[in-house]
């Protein structure tokens, strides 16, 4: 048996999520399945959102920012947060080729963000237990220490959605739909 979470919309969600709902639909034009699941929990959803606008912040380039999200999400096995991080990186004009490779987990290109791929997935799949090598080799592709530390944050935000969408099994929205992704299609 599947336990059913209800998602929510900005007339329905308890009272104090709905501006953050309202400030969504605003922002994104829809709310997002992901959102009206949150909204359960007010609290998840402001701390989700405080650190995707922080994470927006961050001295990530928006390329590295992209990189993160994907990867997390993958190595996760969220199809629903690859899915609309794909969407939203082809937006920003990310090469398809570069969104495809991050989508099966293969390498980069680009010298600087296959280094961000490459920690990001290893800081993931190990539970942030990095080797210094393996920083060291993330410095030395011309990235630093603060890098290291908002790749930190951008894990944390998507560990709060990729695990909200494997607990109450997220219908994606028509806005991912194009780049509909499942765990299958990443490399082992």
């Amino acid at each position: 048996m599947m336990i059913d979470f209800r998602m929510y919309d900005e007339s329905d969600a308890p009272e104090a999520a709905r501006p953050m709902l309202e400030a969504a639909k605003k922002r994104m034009g829809f709310v997002t399945t992901l959102n009206g699941v949150m909204a359960e929990s007010p609290e998840l959803l402001a701390g989700y959102n405080a650190l995707a606008e922080q994470f927006g912040r961050s001295s990530l380039s928006s390329a590295a920012k992209h990189v993160v999200l994907i990867t997390a999400s993958v190595v996760n096995g969220c199809e629903y947060c690859v899915a609309a991080h794909s969407t939203l990186a082809l937006r920003t004009r990310m090469p398809d080729e570069a969104v495809d490779a991050l989508r099966a987990g293969k390498p980069l290109q680009d010298r600087a963000l296959e280094a961000v791929r490459r920690l990001t997935q290893t800081m993931v799949e190990r539970r942030g237990w990095l080797e210094e090598d393996e920083i060291e080799a993330f410095l030395a592709a011309g990235l630093t220490r603060r890098h290291v530390l908002d790749i930190v944050l951008g894990v944390g935000m998507k560990t709060l959605s990729n695990y909200t969408n494997h607990i109450a099994h997220t219908p994606l929205d028509p806005a991912w739909q194009d780049q509909e992704w499942t765990r299958e299609q990443a490399t082992p």
